[in-house]
C-alpha cells in the first residue's frame, strides 16, 4: 500500500504526495545462523524498543494482507452487483482478525472512493448491509459495470478536481504532472484504468464529461481540458471542492499495490 496525499493539501496545491516504501520484510535469525555450540550470553540482548519496532511492522504488514483482501471482496461484490453483509466480511475476509475489522474496513473503502469512485453506504444499519454508490453521483461506473472492467471513476474525479482547483481549466501538460505522481502516464497501459490518455482525451470527451481543446492563438497547439456538460449535470464544483476538504482531513491515504 501506498500512502499519498495526492489529491491536495491545498486548494492552490493539489499535487503533494508522500513517497512511502512497500511492505518491509522481517527475518527472524534464528540459531542456525551460528554454531550450535555458541553460548547464548556471546548473542547481544535484543532491547524492548527494537521488539516492539518489529512487533509494528508485522502488524502493519497483516493491516495491508487484511485490507487488500476485503478491497478484493468489495471489488468482486460490486461486479457482480450483489450487496455487501458485514457478517460476510467478517467471517470470510477477516475470519480470526474481527477485532481489526473497523481500521481495515476503514482503509479499503477509503481505497475505494480516491481510486474507483466508489462510496460504501450503510442500506441496512440494523442488519449491517451496505452497498456501493457513485462519488459525487457521477455514473461513470454504473455505464461501463459489464462484470469484467474495473471501476474507472476515481481518475474522472481527479481530472475534474484538478480542474476546479486550477480554476475552472487546466493546461494537458499540468494534468499529465499530477497523475505521474500517482504512477499514471500517458500512453502507458495502467492496470486499473488502462491507457489513460484515451480516456480523459476520447472516451470521456464523447460522454460529456471533459472537453478537451487546443488554447487559443498557441503555436505549436498546446490543449487544456475544462468540466464538459456531463459533469455540470451529475455534480457540481462545489460539492468537488466539498469532497476534497473531507479527504483532506483523513490524512495519508492508502492505495493499493
Amino acid at each position: 500500500m501506498v500512502p499519498t496525499n495526492e489529491l491536495c493539501t491545498s486548494e492552490e496545491d493539489l499535487q503533494g504526495q508522500i513517497q512511502a516504501q512497500g511492505p518491509v520484510e522481517v527475518q527472524l535469525l534464528g540459531a542456525e545462523a551460528e554454531d550450535a555450540s555458541t553460548p547464548l550470553a556471546s548473542f547481544p540482548p535484543v532491547s524492548s524498543s527494537s521488539a516492539a519496532v518489529a512487533a509494528e511492522i508485522l502488524f502493519k504488514q497483516a493491516l495491508y494482507v487484511m485490507t487488500t483482501e476485503l478491497l478484493e471482496f468489495l471489488l468482486l461484490k460490486y461486479r457482480t452487483k450483489e450487496p455487501v453483509f458485514q457478517a460476510e466480511m467478517l467471517n470470510t475476509v477477516l475470519r480470526d482478525n474481527q477485532a481489526n475489522f473497523p481500521v481495515v474496513f476503514r482503509k479499503a473503502t477509503q481505497c475505494l472512493q480516491l481510486v474507483f469512485g466508489l462510496d460504501v453506504k450503510e442500506v441496512d444499519h440494523r442488519e449491517h448491509i451496505y452497498d456501493m454508490v457513485p462519488t459525487l453521483g457521477l455514473t461513470l461506473n454504473e455505464m461501463q459495470r459489464d462484470g469484467q472492467s474495473m471501476p474507472k471513476a476515481g481518475l474522472l474525479l481527479a481530472a475534474l478536481s484538478k480542474i476546479v482547483l486550477a480554476g475552472g481549466r487546466i493546461r494537458e501538460e499540468k494534468i499529465w504532472g499530477a497523475l505521474s505522481r500517482m504512477g499514471i502516464f500517458a500512453g502507458i497501459e495502467h492496470c486499473i484504468y488502462g491507457e489513460p490518455k484515451e480516456l480523459l482525451t476520447q472516451v470521456w470527451v464523447q460522454v460529456g464529461y471533459l472537453q478537451y481543446r487546443q488554447v487559443p492563438y498557441s503555436h505549436p497547439a498546446r490543449y487544456e481540458f475544462l468540466w464538459g456538460p456531463r459533469a455540470y449535470a451529475e455534480t457540481s464544483k462545489q460539492q468537488v471542492k466539498n469532497y476534497l476538504r473531507r479527504v483532506n482531513r483523513r490524512g495519508p491515504r492508502f492505495f493499493p499495490p
